[in-house]
């Protein structure tokens, strides 16, 4: 009887850490709508009377905090407990959304919604992943993927609000009012998030099958030390170069590549968005079930072809859904790669400093994708050129795959 209660207590707690992966799809939707920048640029453009370019910075420079903080936050999450900081970056957040609603010019836009907000974005993403990490040590992949299609999903949910706000009462009340919903709903879902007990840490370890890639814990200069931290790095750097790249330039293929009309781009959009959203769950659930290795060439080898396709197959329509659906979907899978990769390589003791160095990776290869597809594109004036710079990454990658990761564990030094 005393051995039943027991198993039903387990079981209890089992299941009741799937609540923390509803808490962090909703709360990294919130954050995500940082990405549904688009809706307010042509509003932006017309009440600051500027131009593209200019109307871009804010977005650019919020990126560039975000993935700085997700740095510069990862000392000190263990530290605290996971709701103070999680209400810290909530408020940030909703103080830069406010702040935006009073600006006059494009420089204090950049700061608000840029600095401000950034770094409010940076400093709460990394906390439900570490609180996930160790509600799931038997399926850390799956679950990280998991909470990450809400930050994949977000502009589909959260664009169609924003985009019908500003046309009933303006980008700047807009920005007012989805500040002042963050300032409500984020401090309320954060004072929910906490770390498992020690108990249940000892329950949900007995579902662990240790991985043969490592079950050590490393601190970050141990980490920095060892071969594959150069392939995680470097890989997820390439990975992000190209996904970002893909997403910046998918409007303007669907129109000028493909000679596509507005509203079937328009609609292909949603498909892309929810190809970005699955691909986190699924390539965490590779990483998790097979290696970080193969989860890294499956990537690639799905990019290369996807790559191909576009040069050599014609410009339909149904090439056009079918190449940059597989493209938005590794976008999404290296944004769980990243993060299971480091906690199956160097433990989860030290995660949250680890995988904020790593996901530097992620602000430069923003701005290199971006920046180097541009010049190809303005050199050439050829979106096949971009395609082949593509396939040429994918090369690279795989070559740095094979060289740094492995699945056996490794030395330090």
């Amino acid at each position: 009887m005393k051995l039943q209660q027991m198993k039903l207590k387990e079981a209890l707690k089992y299941n009741k850490r799937w609540v923390y992966i509803v808490l962090g799809i909703i709360f990294m939707m919130f954050l995500g709508t940082v990405y549904s920048y688009s809706v307010f640029r042509v509003a932006l453009e017309k009440d600051l009377m500027i131009g593209a370019a200019e109307s871009g910075m804010p977005y650019m420079v919020a990126l560039a905090f975000y993935a700085l903080f997700m740095f510069l936050t990862g000392r000190y999450i263990e530290k605290f407990q996971a709701k103070k900081i999680l209400i810290l970056g909530g408020l940030l957040v909703s103080l830069g959304w406010i702040l935006s609603s009073f600006v006059s010019n494009i420089f204090l836009l950049t700061i608000t919604y840029g600095c401000i907000s950034g770094a409010g974005v940076g400093i709460a993403y990394g906390v439900p992943l570490s609180v996930i990490a160790k509600w799931f040590p038997d399926k850390k992949g799956i679950a990280v993927g998991l909470i990450l299609i809400g930050f994949g999903l977000s502009p589909l949910v959260t664009a169609p609000i924003a985009r019908s706000l500003v046309e009933s009462y303006g980008v700047m009340k807009t920005f007012f009012i989805l500040g002042v919903s963050f300032a409500v709903m984020l401090p309320i879902l954060a004072i929910l998030f906490k770390y498992p007990s020690d108990e249940e840490v000892l329950i949900f370890n007995k579902k662990v099958n240790q991985s043969s890639e490592n079950s050590r814990d490393l601190t970050l200069k141990q980490m920095i030390r060892t071969k594959s931290f150069k392939g995680v790095y470097l890989n997820f750097l390439i990975g992000t170069m190209i996904g970002l790249m893909v997403v910046g330039m998918t409007i303007n293929v669907g129109l000028d590549y493909f000679q596509l009309d507005s509203p079937t781009v328009t609609r292909t959009m949603a498909i892309f968005a929810i190809f970005n959203g699955v691909g986190r769950p699924a390539f965490g659930w590779v990483t998790d079930r097979y290696s970080s290795r193969k989860a890294m060439t499956i990537s690639y080898f799905l990019i290369m072809s996807s790559a191909m396709g576009l040069v050599t197959s014609g410009k339909h329509t149904l090439v056009y859904i079918l190449t940059f659906s597989i493209f938005w979907f590794n976008l999404g899978g290296w944004l769980a790669i990243a993060p299971t990769s480091t906690l199956k390589l160097y433990g989860i003791k030290n995660n949250s400093q680890n995988y904020g160095l790593v996901f530097t990776a992620y602000g430069v290869g923003a701005i290199a994708g971006v920046s180097t597809s541009g010049l190809i594109l303005d050199y050439y004036g050829n979106y096949d050129y971009v395609f082949y710079y593509i396939i040429v990454l994918c090369m690279v990658g795989i070559i740095l795959t094979t060289k740094y990761i492995n699945n056996k564990t490794e030395k330090i030094g």
